[in-house]
This record gives C-alpha cells, structure tokens and sequence, in this order.
C-alpha cells in the first residue's frame, strides 16, 4: 500500500475549504489517493454556485467540506486564495480536469464509469473519451431519472458499478445534486473516487460549447454560459454573483469571519 498524504493547504471561501492546488497538483494528489487505495472518498469541483448553495444550506456546506479535495472551479477561488497568501492557487476548470484524469486513468490502467446525462450522452461521451485516450478503460455507463433513485434502481446501479469495480465514478449531475448524490452513495459504491464534475459530459459531447482561453481566465465564463441557455441560468446568475460578492467583501475585509462551521459568520476580528 503506498502512503498517502494529502494535507494540501485550502483558502476559505466564505467558510468552504477550497483546495489550494492547480491542475498539475489535483491530477497528481487524486493519482495518490487512488493508488493508495485508502478506501472511497469524493472529490467537488467548486465555483461560485457551489460556495453560494453552501451558504445556504447547511447539509451542502458539510458536503463540500468533507470532499477529499474542492476543486477551485472559477477563477474567483484562485482570487481569494492568492488574497490569503496561497500564490501557487489555480483555476481547476472541471471539464478539464476530467480530461487530465482520463489522460492519466489510460497511463495507468485506471477503470472508468460514468454516471449522469441526459439519454445516450453517457454513451456517446464514452466513444469520445476512448477515442481521445486510446487505452482508456470505459466499464461502464448509467442514466440516471431526474428524480432520486427508488430502491430497485439503486440495487440495480449498485450491481452494476460493484461489478464493474471502477476506480473513478464521474458524475456529472448539476450542483448541488451531484454533492449529495456522492455523498450519500460514497460508501456504498466503495469507488476509490467519485468527482462530481456538473456539465462536463455535455461540454465533451458538443451539447455546451467552451469558451475561449482569455474567457476563462478573465473570470467570464460564467457570461458566455449565460448566453447560450439564459433560459435557466439567468437566475442562478443574478442572484449568485452579486451576493457572492457582498459576502466575500465583508470576508476580505475582516469585517466578517466565515467559520468551517455552518452558518456560524461572526462579526469582527478575534
């Protein structure tokens, strides 16, 4: 068994432990844990969205909380993380992070099961991704219903990915659906990692399309998604980032502590 430390160092976004890592780094640490085989963990890839339900809801904050690492999905982590002295702190885009691990899932023979989608985009994400990384070992795919998982379906998925015995589960659920879904199935998988990576399988199936380099790291993405479904993003949008931004100045400017603890903000220094 290989020894497994993975005490990177997190900022704190408004009380949600965000992994201090870039992309090398994430690859590298869940590479680790996989081969250490310490037993199932999940990983979160979080952004604005995912901090702002955190805020809200006490069950998600927990979640994130206790992922084996939080992917700093937005450059607003990086930001805050650099503002708290964490420098080497890089975006960690979660469709692209899916395309390092698959990279490394072929190098090293690691099983691949993808959970989540819309009808036949786990299938059709399949192809893509074996065709990308010649090697890669795709054992499985699931569509699950929208709704939650009633008591046959979960035997039935259960079966399937035991059977499988994958070493990555990619869900690609939205958030915060995904967080609990691994949450709540982390252990009964036993999947060394599940990582919750939201549209991932729809930007590597052509459904979304990705924005430009210069996009991303401007901080813009979040617009250049909006644009293409503002349908049903315009309110996750406008009622996200705008509060995103009240909290976090009140937590950079010391005026407001965010503690680990759910919704335990406490005003002032101490």
């Amino acid at each position: 068994m290989v020894e497994c430390d993975l005490q990177a160092p997190s900022a704190n976004v408004l009380g949600v432990r965000v992994s201090a890592v870039d992309m090398q780094s994430a690859v590298d640490l869940s590479d680790q844990w996989i081969q250490s085989a310490s037993g199932p963990r999940y990983i979160c890839v979080t952004g604005v969205h995912g901090v702002m339900e955190a805020h809200a809801d006490t069950e998600i904050h927990r979640i994130l909380n206790r992922a084996l690492i939080n992917l700093p999905d937005g450059m607003p982590m990086s930001w805050v993380g650099h503002i708290q002295g964490l420098r080497t702190m890089d975006r960690v885009f979660g469709p692209d992070f899916m395309m390092a691990m698959c990279r490394r899932s072929a190098e090293r023979g690691y099983r691949t099961f993808l959970y989540g989608g819309k009808p036949g985009v786990a299938n059709r994400l399949s192809e893509t991704l074996q065709e990308k990384f010649p090697g890669l070992q795709v054992v499985g795919t699931y569509t699950p219903p929208f709704r939650g998982l009633i008591a046959d379906e979960e035997k039935e998925v259960l079966a399937q990915v035991r059977k499988c015995r994958p070493h990555i589960l990619w869900v690609g659920l939205s958030t915060p659906k995904q967080e609990r879904f691994m949450a709540r199935y982390v252990e009964s998988f036993q999947v060394p990692l599940m990582v919750g990576v939201g549209a991932a399988f729809d930007f590597h199936t052509g459904t979304i399309r990705d924005c430009s380099p210069w996009v991303k790291r401007s901080g813009l993405q979040w617009l250049h998604r909006l644009m293409q479904d503002p349908k049903h993003l315009w309110k996750r949008y406008l009622r996200n980032n705008p509060a995103f931004l009240w909290h976090i100045t009140w937590q950079l400017s010391r005026l407001r502590q965010y503690s680990y603890e759910p919704h335990n903000p406490s005003i002032g220094k101490h």
